[in-house]
């Protein structure tokens, strides 16, 4: 369902070769003039409505003060220590001990019941389905797992084999970012003494540290030797789901899943409160929300996933806050371009705000294919190997009050420092979009705006209109630049998008750090283009 629309609607992002640059006309040449040494310059501020015609040039610029910094989130961002079971309180109701069959118990309740999961830990061997208003808490950091031990592993030359564990051979579904072994769809994970073992495509690739799964012959080899430890692999698909309304989920630890791409370990139906958990190491998705409108994600750790840390679709009004998602992405799906990372929504709308969105092995928020009314705001996105923040081919976005630092330094399949490839901040065909007031250092790039030919969606066209970028503070050096890139069969009318009231830190004023339609300028041609006329630029 999910994947046919990201499949579509991804597979552009790094340009290719029937994408050429079509450069804006040249702008007028000026002279900048230098002023004493401490003394800045005056800036003209004219006003920043779109212009009808061809502007007239500004000011020159010249180095300035440093600028003042943007206003600080008004959401505080978690951080480690505020969010997980450790902040999940007390629970007061039915107790699941460890030995319990915790969805036969569920199943067999009232609506409306709350359920306290002993200490300890629960195997998970059939999905939970809670009922409306069901409350699945602990106080006492009760672990959740979907996986079952290995014993019985015999020697095979330098690697150990254990026979009759794995499901029948299934199909495959994603993009790994190694897409000539193409296995990160294959879901079984194996832990050894609790650590990840890394998947490998062939027998005789084991080696200690990774484990290789043969279908065919139903064995399991690991490279390292098992005795007196613990073996475990992922086997339950998903630990919690239903489409009941007002479940909460709260102070669980949720563990080694074997979720297919684009599904979840934990899946949110309507007016969810997931609140306090530690959602972790599961194969795909850590928390899906599907259908789930007006759902409440608060104050979790969603970390070490195999895809991605949080997915949204078909569900209007969810908010995700105060949560640390981070280093997903274990499992080697594509970084640059599927679904890959912190956070990703489709058909959806909602606010994330307040969270710590970091290490993560692909884009930090993406929200994507007809997002509706998304706001991302106060946010601090750091360290993801593709865009800190995407917004691709949907509408009526706000992201403001963002901190968006080294996003976008991946360096494999389909990963580039051009302004198609990305930034701190990607506007990708998207309409009615305002940039604000976000502060920008050390991506790949600053912000990248993108005029694609995308297609179709609910509501007519994919068009690249109405985006606002202002007040924002973007710090550029290197090759790094902000601007916009159009390709021919969708040429961007004048006055869509218009830059104003932001603040640039660059290290040289006469580097091209900046891009009109492709057009690679200096800050000053880039103001004379009529773009950030009432804006700073300033020695970094």
């Amino acid at each position: 369902m999910i994947a046919t629309e990201n499949n579509a609607t991804t597979a552009a992002k790094s340009r290719p070769a029937s994408e050429p640059v079509q450069a804006g006309k040249k702008p007028p040449t000026q002279r900048a003039t230098t002023p004493a040494p401490g003394k800045p310059a005056a800036t003209s501020r004219p006003p920043s409505a779109k212009p009808s015609q061809k502007p007239k040039p500004s000011t020159p610029v010249t180095p300035s003060t440093p600028p003042v910094t943007t206003a600080a989130p008004t959401i505080p961002v978690v951080d480690q220590a505020a969010a997980g079971p450790a902040v999940a309180g007390p629970c007061k109701g039915k107790v699941i001990e460890p030995g319990d069959d915790a969805a036969d118990v569920i199943a067999d309740g009232a609506a409306g019941t709350t359920y306290c999961f002993a200490a300890g830990l629960h195997r998970i061997g059939t999905t939970i389905r809670p009922k409306a208003g069901q409350v699945l808490a602990s106080s006492a950091r009760a672990v959740l797992t979907g996986s079952v031990p290995l014993t019985g592993f015999t020697r095979d030359g330098d690697r150990w084999v254990v026979r009759g564990v794995l499901p029948a051979a299934y199909g495959k579904s994603g993009q790994c970012e190694d897409n000539v072994a193409n296995i990160c769809h294959l879901r079984e994970q194996v832990f050894l003494d609790g650590a990840h073992l890394t998947r490998v495509a062939s027998a005789g690739a084991v080696a200690p540290g990774n484990f290789y799964a043969d279908y065919a012959a139903n064995a399991v080899y690991i490279g390292s030797n098992p005795a007196g430890r613990s073996v475990e692999m992922s086997k339950t698909k998903t630990a919690i789901e239903s489409g009941a309304t007002g479940v909460v989920v709260r102070g669980l630890t949720v563990e080694h899943f074997a979720s297919a791409p684009q599904s979840g370990a934990l899946v949110s139906g309507p007016g969810w409160q997931v609140t306090a958990n530690d959602v972790r190491w599961n194969h795909a998705v850590g928390v899906m929300l599907v259908k789930a409108n007006k759902a409440r994600i608060e104050k979790n750790l969603i970390h070490h996933n195999g895809q991605l840390g949080l997915g949204q679709y078909s569900s209007a009004a969810a908010t995700v806050t105060r949560n640390v998602i981070s280093e997903n992405n274990t499992d080697g799906f594509w970084v640059a371009d599927w679904e890959s990372g912190g956070i990703k929504s489709t058909r959806s709308s909602g606010t994330v705000s307040g969270n710590l969105i970091k290490a993560n092995r692909g884009v930090g928020i993406w929200a994507d294919v007809a997002d509706d009314g998304r706001v991302i705001s106060g946010n601090t996105i750091s360290g993801n190997l593709a865009d800190g923040i995407r917004f691709e081919i949907s509408r009526n976005g706000v992201i403001s009050g963002n901190v968006i630092t080294g996003n976008g330094h991946g360096t494999g399949r389909g990963s580039g420092k051009t302004l198609w490839d990305g930034g701190g901040i990607n506007i990708n065909t998207s309409s009615n979009v305002e940039v604000r007031d976000n502060r920008l250092t050390g991506n790949v790039n600053g912000i990248a705006i993108q005029s694609r030919t995308r297609g179709a969606g609910p509501w007519g066209a994919y068009l690249l209109r109405d985006v606002t970028v202002t007040g924002n503070t973007v710090t550029m050096t290197g090759a790094q630049a902000t601007g916009t890139v159009q390709n021919k069969a969708a040429p961007l009318p004048a006055g869509e998008v218009t830059f104003s009231d932001n603040d640039y830190l660059v290290d040289a004023l006469g580097t091209k750090h900046f891009a009109n339609l492709g057009a690679k300028l200096s800050a000053l041609a880039w103001q004379s283009a009529g773009l950030d006329a009432s804006s700073t630029f300033s020695l970094n």
